[in-house]
């Protein structure tokens, strides 16, 4: 096949040289995800709001948290054992193209099947209104988990990839946003990204006080995406309650090795970040703003200043929904011909970030788009490029780097330069090896 005429202007163009480095990050850790579900719904005394023969949904999202496989299942014998009757409801807004089929496909690609939760699983995007806010938008609710006689909420409390305010993901936006389908998230979104922190929170108490909320269960994660911690919270106060979590958890995040150490996000130019894999269970943005420091609106700040962003491919788990992968500066047609406009288009239309859905430069090969980035980054030493390699936004603790970031991390506490720098390899396609990550994990 000829090469393109574009890809012949990069003719000359020098790639670094990269070493491998581990970051050390301090993790709390739950340990075994059933007996942290017990032991947390147990201290709580939030169990015995259940009565025997109570119909009870349990909302499951959209996103990969860590041990998600395991905690599913546990919450649901533990329902159980109380003497419910629960069901699994898709809680995830317009995602899995706002359709049930689509939703039920986005919970067996997360490994939540009837078999492997213990329970039926009921998928139908109607909802129901059951109020509206002061500025009269209606409040909607999954008419399934509002008939039912109780509700438990279940999500992660994380940062959000697209706004900053005392309650982002979590319990409170699961009810708010992922309880409300497509036509619930479609209001909260219908405002802007400025609004949605506050239409989140007061949608939230409306369903608080008119939805039979029995209690919320959030896990708060380590910078190594394991489960550091099981939060219960009962709907008395849960938006309040929920908020220091939310702070918990920033601190608790990965992070690129830029900028001081005592701040909870990097900081700092960098020349090109190179993303081998973007998808919906590293980020909800497919990569995390947080780390980049690229996020889709002025309502996110924060994180380091990257003068370009290469991503390789979408994950096989996101089934080709990039959202997101507009904030890259170059792709690979490999992703560019994954790209699954039904599901990302959900996403941007509901949400009202139509930049989301936009693609960046494609280039044939990973070797192609990380000369684009390099050549176009706008350093004035082309020989002191410097360079991160990263799997992903979420999975942080091995990295590559460019020898010209090496003096510094030397001197940087938790960082191990594990062999020296070396000529990025690529196979006979262009492209690069992705078992070096694996290797490096031993």
């Amino acid at each position: 096949m000829s090469v393109p005429g574009y890809v012949k202007l990069l003719e000359g163009t020098r790639l670094p040289r990269l070493a491998p480095i581990r970051q050390s990050f301090a993790a709390k850790e739950a340990g075994d995800p059933k007996a942290a579900v017990q032991k947390a719904m147990q201290e709580t005394g939030c169990a015995a709001r259940v009565r025997p023969g109570m119909s009870v949904a349990l909302t499951v999202g959209s996103r990969g948290m860590a041990a998600l496989d395991a905690l599913v299942p546990a919450i649901v014998a533990e329902l159980k054992a109380a003497g419910a009757e629960p069901f699994i409801v898709p809680s995830m807004g317009s995602h899995g193209g706002a359709t049930a089929e689509g939703q039920l496909k986005v919970l067996a690609k997360l490994g939540i099947t009837e078999a492997s939760a213990g329970c039926p699983i009921r998928s139908s995007m109607e909802t129901v209104q059951i109020g509206e806010l002061d500025n009269g938008m209606p409040v909607r609710m999954d008419k399934l988990a509002q008939e039912a006689d109780g509700i438990v909420l279940f999500n992660r409390i994380k940062p959000h990839t697209s706004f900053r305010f005392p309650n982002e993901s979590g319990l409170i936006k699961m009810l708010a946003i992922g309880l409300g389908k497509q036509s619930g998230a479609d209001n909260c979104h219908a405002w802007g990204i400025d609004w949605l922190g506050p239409l989140i929170v007061e949608m939230a108490r409306v369903k608080l006080q008119r939805s039979p909320i029995l209690f919320g269960i959030g896990t708060i994660e380590n910078a190594y995406d394991r489960l550091s911690e099981i939060v219960v919270l009962p709907p008395e106060g849960m938006v309040e309650a929920e908020q220091p979590y939310l702070q918990q958890a920033m601190r608790n995040l990965p992070r690129l090795p830029l900028g001081p150490l005592d701040e909870p996000l990097a900081s700092g130019p960098l020349d090109v970040l190179v993303v081998d894999e973007i998808g919906k269970e590293y980020a909800g943005t497919g990569m995390d703003p947080n780390i980049t420091g690229r996020a889709s609106s002025n309502a996110l700040t924060g994180g380091p200043d990257v003068a370009r962003i290469a991503v390789l491919d979408v994950s096989e788990r996101s089934g080709g929904n990039a959202n997101g992968v507009a904030r890259a500066d170059v792709i690979t047609d490999r992703l560019f011909n994954a790209f699954d406009r039904e599901a990302v288009y959900a996403n941007c239309l509901t949400s009202n970030m139509l930049n989301s859905g936009a693609l960046p430069v494609s280039m044939p090969d990973d070797r192609s788009a990380i000369m684009a980035a390099v050549k176009t980054c706008g350093a004035r030493d082309p020989s002191a490029i410097t360079m991160l390699r990263i799997p992903n936004s979420l999975h942080l603790e091995y990295l590559l780097a460019s020898e010209t970031l090496l003096d510094d991390l030397a001197k940087r506490p938790g960082i191990d330069i594990l062999s020296e720098p070396e000529e990025m390899v690529f196979d006979a396609a262009g492209n690069l090896d992705r078992q070096v990550w694996s290797a490096l994990h031993g």
